[in-house]
């Protein structure tokens, strides 16, 4: 059996996150997707939130499980008995950055490869980072996120029951 990571903060998971989880999925037996801990991020949502919101967008994908961590990728791979490391790719300048983490994971493990996606030309804009700034203005997010993700970020903006477009 054929097991693949995919790993990410996901705060929130978007549509191109979807894209890669559901494309990679089709690839491999089974596909762990990881949401780990970014210190060097400042999170958003909870991890429960995280791993709430993740677990119910890829419901209806067979082959997913979805796991926390915290710690080095390589380690949370082998805990999943993995071969492969699943990375999402929308630009020449994800593409330097995820070829130096490959390299890292590579040296630290190396009987596990990096396999790459590239992002459809209609999700390459998206990121986490630029929903999170959307929301804050109340824009549009139909088109970036799950529908619902596209609640739970109407819930903590709009509590009174307000809503984004």
């Amino acid at each position: 059996m054929k097991t693949w990571v995919y790993s990410g903060s996901f705060d929130p998971i978007t549509c191109g996150h979807m894209d890669i989880i559901t494309r990679g999925a089709q690839l491999c037996d089974k596909l762990v997707v990881g949401i780990g801990v970014n210190a060097a991020k400042s999170a958003f949502f909870t991890l429960d939130e995280r791993l709430d919101m993740v677990k119910r967008c890829t419901a209806h994908v067979p082959n997913i499980h979805v796991a926390l961590f915290d710690g080095l990728l390589v380690d949370f791979v082998r805990e999943h008995d993995a071969c492969a490391i699943l990375r999402g790719i929308r630009s020449a300048g994800d593409y330097e950055y995820e070829c130096q983490l490959a390299s890292i994971n590579r040296h630290l493990a190396d009987d596990v490869d990096t396999v790459y996606l590239s992002a459809l030309p209609a999700l390459s804009f998206i990121s986490s980072t630029v929903v999170r700034e959307l929301a804050q203005y109340g824009a549009a997010l139909r088109q970036v996120v799950p529908p619902a993700v596209l609640e739970d970020i109407q819930a903590r903006f709009y509590p009174q029951g307000g809503s984004h477009k």
